[in-house]
């Protein structure tokens, strides 16, 4: 509960940051859409102020915040208040699921990952963009989290332990990307999407539903 008080007290703060890293915003919205789906019908788990859901085409959002879940409806997108462990969404709904700096906020991944398998058609492809915790801009994120007022209650993982979450809850791994490998302050340019993991903060994974 903390977690959501953080984004419905501060709402205001987190769309700033977009607008103060726009280089950073972006080379995360483009390292994303190399991996979505052009077609189907998607679900963004945290959509929070759509920022993400909204460009990228993703029709429906789902976030515990009712605040955050304003701008994102005025972005256009189909919004549902609950929460990732939990999905008020009928079985084999959709084409591909999405997840962006959410993964660190949840109670339980593991069960995120079951409620995506049950959600997703067979063959439907999960996309989740996290701070890797091992990359060097990953470590000082976990160093200074408790100076943050929405990664404070954070848990950061690393990208092997996202793979352990996906490949144990059915799905197949089968790419990997990753973006921004300087400090936020010195981020001026779109940076361009690497492969793999390791030395970016940003790190896209995509898996497959009954890989």
């Amino acid at each position: 509960m903390a977690r959501e008080a953080a984004f419905e007290a501060h709402h205001r703060r987190y769309e700033d940051w977009f607008e103060r890293h726009k280089a950073a915003y972006v080379s995360e919205l483009l390292a994303l859409r190399a991996f979505l789906p052009r077609e189907g019908e998607g679900l963004e788990i945290g959509v929070g102020s759509g920022r993400f859901a909204g460009p990228l085409g993703v029709r429906v959002g789902l976030d515990p915040s009712p605040a955050m879940l304003e701008y994102a409806a005025r972005r256009g997108i189909e919004v549902v208040e609950g929460v990732a462990e939990d999905l008020p969404f009928a079985s084999d709904r959709f084409d591909y699921v999405l997840l962006v700096t959410t993964i660190c906020f949840l109670d339980s991944p593991e069960a995120m990952v079951a409620e995506a398998c049950r959600v997703l058609r067979p063959g439907g492809r999960l996309v989740i963009g996290f701070i890797d915790r091992e990359s060097p801009l990953g470590q000082v994120y976990a160093t200074h989290q408790q100076e943050s007022v929405f990664y404070r209650d954070a848990t950061f993982y690393s990208a092997d332990e996202v793979a352990n979450f996906l490949e144990g809850g059915g799905f197949r791994v089968d790419a990997w990307g990753q973006t921004l490998a300087h400090s936020l302050a010195s981020t001026r340019e779109i940076e361009p999407l690497r492969p793999g993991h390791g030395d970016c903060a940003f790190v896209v994974v995509s898996a497959i539903n009954g890989g």
